[in-house]
């Protein structure tokens, strides 16, 4: 299929239909309170008591056999509450229907994108892909820090390969897709481009944007390719390969970026990105720091290695967006994500400067009404830039 082009319509913004009423915006509050506090009563003890990784498989797999029934995904989307016109965020040649996405590393073979939709994100980022199928590293690989309501991972990009991935990602959809692509752990670091462009033309015709992932902590030696001097061949020759397979459109090409980078390294990025055209950035992925925890030295030890993904990211997630922002000027589409949890949070980060958001360990521990909330208590919340990317 080709990639969604103005599926949605977008509607003129008006003064009396730019905002929901107070008083719906209450109500959708409270109901979705109710929601979220019959998950977190019933639902998630019981996935608690199985490992992290697992409850994954289990949680996901019920709502791919679920939304595997006729009629249940057009259900799910009313369930779930899709915001009206106004939340709607034009960007990157897209009409979203509202700048809440779901963040890379959830759904990594494409095989549950449009039931993620219909709970209510405008946007799903499927991978990490790469070029080669790879099994990921040995488990366990997943954790949870309840006190600091934060995920641990080095799953090691686990899946099936972009060549797999294709079919489903021709499917006939509604939700916008980004596919993230990374590098197989056993190609060589020299021998990365080549890897990475294999994947991009892949997936680069049936992609809504393509992400390019260089800021995984559990690949060894891929933050490397963060430096300007390897990233600059690395998108050169994936926008090429983009612009090779998809002659008819510009695919969107976006980097993401490690919040471990140093102040000069993100302004590094930030002109790189300026230099060659690239349509956006994703900030953050998740950090290898291990500073300012709730939880035990003895939990976090537990853990071991790996990447650490929500609240504890919020500050510095907050303090990339912003230097980005600054750094890029207002046209460059910017993707904040690092921490989200709250509606005044995404409202936060697109008040900062980003055009869209995304989350992913709120969604474990929130559930499946986080999405919708989100959506509904930034709609209220105009962003001054949506409509000029």
């Amino acid at each position: 299929m080709q990639p969604i082009r103005g599926f949605w319509v977008r509607s003129k913004r008006r003064s009396t239909s730019a905002s929901i009423s107070a008083s719906e915006t209450t109500q959708n509050g409270q109901r979705s309170a109710v929601e979220g506090t019959v998950y977190k009563a019933l639902i998630r003890p019981l996935l608690y008591l199985l490992p992290a990784e697992a409850a994954h498989h289990l949680a996901f797999g019920a709502l791919r056999m679920l939304a595997a029934i006729p009629g249940v995904v057009a259900l799910m989307r009313r369930v779930f509450h899709q915001t009206g016109p106004s939340s709607h965020v034009r960007a990157l040649g897209l009409d979203f229907p509202n700048p809440i996405g779901l963040a890379a590393g959830f759904d990594k073979d494409a095989v549950g994108y449009e039931a993620l939709g219909a709970m209510g994100f405008g946007f799903v980022e499927v991978g990490t892909l790469t070029g080669q199928a790879q099994p990921g590293n040995p488990k366990p690989r997943l954790f949870r820090l309840p006190k600091d309501r934060a995920l641990v991972n080095r799953l090691g990009f686990n899946n099936r390969g972009s060549a797999d991935a294709v079919a489903r990602l021709q499917r006939p959809r509604r939700t916008i897709v980004g596919v993230n692509i990374g590098k197989t752990k056993v190609v060589p670091e020299e021998q990365a481009l080549g890897d990475y462009v294999a994947s991009a033309k892949r997936v680069g015709p049936y992609a809504d944007y393509v992400a390019v992932n260089v800021s995984s902590p559990n690949t060894p030696g891929l933050r490397n390719l963060q430096a300007a001097e390897k990233l600059r061949p690395l998108l050169a020759a994936v926008k090429e390969a983009l612009n090779e397979v998809s002659p008819g459109r510009q695919v969107p090409l976006l980097v993401k970026i490690a919040p471990d980078l140093a102040d000069e390294d993100v302004d590094a990025v930030a002109d790189l990105a300026l230099e060659l055209g690239l349509d956006g950035i994703i900030a953050t992925n998740t950090t290898v720091a291990r500073d300012g925890l709730a939880s035990s030295a003895d939990d976090v030890e537990r853990c071991g290695a790996g990447g650490l993904s929500g609240p504890p990211l919020q500050e510095r997630s907050m303090e990339v967006l912003q230097r980005l922002r600054a750094k890029v000027g207002d046209p460059m589409v910017l993707i904040s994500v690092g921490g989200i949890e709250t509606p005044e949070q995404a409202r936060e980060r697109l008040e900062a400067g980003a055009t869209l958001v995304q989350v992913y360990t709120a969604f474990v521990y929130e559930g499946p009404w986080l999405p919708s909330r989100l959506a509904k208590g930034v709609a209220s919340s105009s962003n001054p830039l949506a409509g000029m990317r």
